[in-house]
């Protein structure tokens, strides 16, 4: 089977360097990016089977970012990020086409398994 190529997205680039490194070891290809922006450019140049998204974000919210995401890249699929605090938004991005969410603080293995389903149904919908 093929390694899953995810892209985290997060505006906290300590964060987003440690679940990179945590998810390389796991064996995914994972990269990270810090905004929604550079998210789409990141996307716009590498395939990704995957992207794990912040919802709370500056400039670009994870919302507009998950908007464009499927609008140009249909078949990626996402994963939103969300506190507590934030649920409603996490609710709102499965209406706007994400896969699933996630509540932060999360434990990785369920994570890793929500990230592993994302990439099965991708592959499953034909590319």
């Amino acid at each position: 089977m093929e390694r899953i190529r995810l892209l985290l997205v997060d505006d906290e680039e300590e964060f987003v360097n440690l679940f990179v490194k945590r998810f390389n070891m796991r064996n995914l290809d994972a990269f990270g990016v810090t905004s929604g922006r550079a998210a789409l450019g990141y996307l716009a140049e590498h395939p990704v089977d995957v992207v794990v998204l912040d919802v709370k974000m500056p400039g670009m919210d994870g919302l507009a970012a998950l908007g464009e995401i499927k609008k140009r890249f249909p078949t990626v699929e996402v994963i939103m990020l969300t506190g507590h605090g934030s649920l409603k938004s996490g609710v709102e991005g499965m209406s706007l086409g994400a896969f699933d969410y996630v509540l932060k603080p999360f434990r990785i293995d369920d994570l890793l398994d929500r990230i592993r389903k994302a990439a099965e149904r991708k592959r499953l919908m034909g590319e």
